[in-house]
């Protein structure tokens, strides 16, 4: 996070532009069992099952979207493991884990 240079009081001010970046992702990471997700994640759940079984009242459809989405922003990583049924396991990467 950039600041400007001026200070009040010793403390950095923080301008309209580092404003808008911190709000946006506070707002993604705030979405409705986002949350749940990452924290199911840092917990030691990398398979879509153990994820939806550690969320209570999460949806397959709503946890596919929200899997999704975390994948797009580069917090969370899916592994597609070539075996028979296809092994599917995700994990946080180190934005994930920052940001957790």
């Amino acid at each position: 996070m950039t600041t400007r240079s001026s200070t009040r009081a010793g403390q950095d001010l923080i301008d309209d532009a580092t404003c808008r970046e911190a709000t946006a992702g506070l707002e993604f990471v705030g979405r409705r069992w986002t949350g749940a997700i990452m924290l199911a994640l840092g917990r030691g759940a990398t398979r879509f099952g153990e994820i939806e079984a550690a969320v209570d009242g999460l949806s397959a459809r709503l946890l596919t979207a929200r899997l999704r989405e975390l994948e797009a922003h580069d917090v969370v990583e899916r592994e597609v493991i070539p075996t028979t049924p296809v092994s599917v396991r995700y994990r946080l990467t180190e934005t994930g884990v920052a940001t957790c």
